[in-house]
């Protein structure tokens, strides 16, 4: 008997996107950025799921218990439009965790695991086909914050996007437009599933990110240390101290590292001097309403949107199918 194979594949980045030519225009802009993609080497990618399992950071469970109360009706909404055996892509895919939830109910041909790495999901595409032999697993390295376009032969048949973790909270209103509208032609008259924070008391949020453990701290850091291996840099990361708080105003959550003295950091090419209390900005996470997101979506061009809340409304999973 033949089974479906994995394979992996790296789309390579054009010279616009290199990551030291980005970090280093990063640096010395005003006021200096780094985009939340370099959080996620190996140490931080450990941050991150131990985050997770803090009792202040709701998002990653609360996601997860609406999954649990309603996977049943999204799957009989998917396949009542989509039918069954569906190709899965899966969007910032990590370990695939979370897609492997809905590998029973959809039962898809073939599952296509997005990241921004190909090498981060060899170890985790080997589990998951040994516990499920009949998908078809396809590793894609992709940075898909610059541009969602998969290559070719990856898709076939009826297309879900999976979208889960609230990650299209890191997009801005229109970035985030253009990544929806992306998603819309990578679909292929598909639907996307969707993971949704939506906006509540300011004291839950600035608790998320920023607990009493000081995990977040320890995750915002460790991006100084990702970023001297990548661009060759000097960063002490005793040097800077982390900062979130929620800007009411643009409905988000911003993230940053402050410097807790004046110093330059220098690397290839390059230098920066910091002032005592100058940020580096490292994170925006916006918060939505229900509404103002399904109107998102609709501006996206998708149709029939259904949405799933927990009790307190703090979060959403939402179904769009495109026109």
């Amino acid at each position: 008997m033949n089974l479906p194979h994995i394979r992996f594949i790296q789309v390579p980045t054009c010279d616009a996107a290199d990551p030291r030519a980005e970090l280093a225009s990063g640096l010395l802009r005003q006021p200096a950025a780094v985009a939340p993609k370099f959080f996620y080497d190996r140490l931080g990618s450990a941050l991150f799921a131990a985050i997770t399992e803090l009792p202040e950071y709701y998002p990653t469970r609360t996601e997860a218990a609406i999954f649990a109360a309603h996977q049943a009706d999204m799957a009989a909404a998917l396949t009542s439009r989509l039918g069954p055996h569906c190709t899965l892509v899966d969007l910032g895919a990590g370990d695939g965790a979370k897609a492997a939830r809905l590998f029973a109910p959809l039962q898809p041909v073939r599952y296509v695991a997005v990241d921004i790495s190909v090498d981060f999901m060899h170890d985790a595409l080997r589990g998951l086909q040994q516990r499920f032999p009949a998908i078809e697993m396809v590793g894609v390295g992709l940075d898909f914050s610059l541009q969602l376009e998969l290559p070719a032969g990856v898709l076939d048949g009826p297309v879900l996007l999976f979208y889960p973790g609230s990650s299209i909270g890191n997009f801005g209103p229109e970035a985030a437009l253009r990544l929806l509208r992306q998603a819309r032609a990578a679909a292929q008259g598909g639907a996307l599933l969707i993971g949704v924070d939506l906006v509540k008391p300011r004291a839950v949020l600035e608790a998320a990110y920023d607990d009493a453990l000081g995990v977040t701290a320890a995750f915002n850091l460790n991006l100084l240390r990702h970023v001297n291996r990548v661009l060759r840099s000097d960063f002490d990361v005793r040097d800077w101290r982390h900062v979130a708080f929620f800007d009411a105003e643009a409905s988000r959550i911003e993230m940053h590292l402050e410097a807790r003295r004046a110093h330059t950091v220098r690397w290839p090419g390059g230098e920066r001097r910091f002032e005592s209390g100058e940020r580096i900005h490292t994170e925006d996470s916006y918060k939505w309403t229900g509404t103002g997101f399904e109107a998102l979506l609709g501006d996206a061009g998708y149709t029939r949107v259904q949405t799933w809340t927990d009790e307190r409304g703090w979060f959403a999973v939402m179904l769009a199918f495109v026109a």
